[in-house]
């Protein structure tokens, strides 16, 4: 599968577009962690035309690892809006390996950000559909090409890979 550099910066332009609205979950809890704001902020920089770097992928990371924390914490919403941070800028990464597994790197910063959401509202799923709907309409025809190449979102993952395939099915 061929997945050019123009494509893959579309790809990490929408995930750090989803992903960026749940930020504001994690740092009314965490207001000192800059950790998911920079995984962001470099996967903005990456879309932007910043080279693809080790550091980009350290911000992943770390936005991954805040996450981790902070579930360990207990505070689920802020954990979901870390990992969404943390998929915006591994997105970057998106392998042109026609797996399912791969369409997480597309639609997890989404998904992700949408739990954050409906978590902190008291669990309301009405409010991870408003930001699905959200997300959908972000998705240009980028993004939506690069995601037909790889087969439809694999089944489990819980409440978040309900949502994966929930928005992989709505932008096919």
């Amino acid at each position: 599968m061929e997945l050019g550099r123009d494509e893959l910066r579309a790809v990490t332009a929408y995930a750090v577009a989803c992903a960026r609205t749940a930020l504001a979950v994690f740092e009314r809890e965490h207001p000192d962690d800059r950790r998911p704001r920079a995984a962001i902020e470099a996967g903005r920089a990456f879309a932007d035309g910043v080279e693809r770097t080790k550091a980009l992928r350290d911000r992943a990371w770390a936005a991954h690892r805040a996450a981790q924390e902070t579930r360990d914490a207990g505070r689920a919403a802020a954990s979901e809006a870390a990992r969404a941070a943390g998929h915006a800028a591994g997105a970057a990464f998106l392998h042109p390996l026609a797996k399912a597994t791969q369409v997480k790197h597309v639609l997890g910063s989404a998904a992700h950000a949408a739990r954050a959401l409906e978590l902190d509202a008291g669990d309301d799923h009405a409010t991870g559909d408003g930001h699905l709907a959200r997300s959908r309409a972000l998705a240009d025809p980028v993004v939506v090409d690069v995601l037909g190449r790889y087969p439809a979102a694999p089944a489990g993952g819980g409440r978040v890979g309900e949502l994966v395939r929930r928005l992989d099915a709505s932008l096919r």
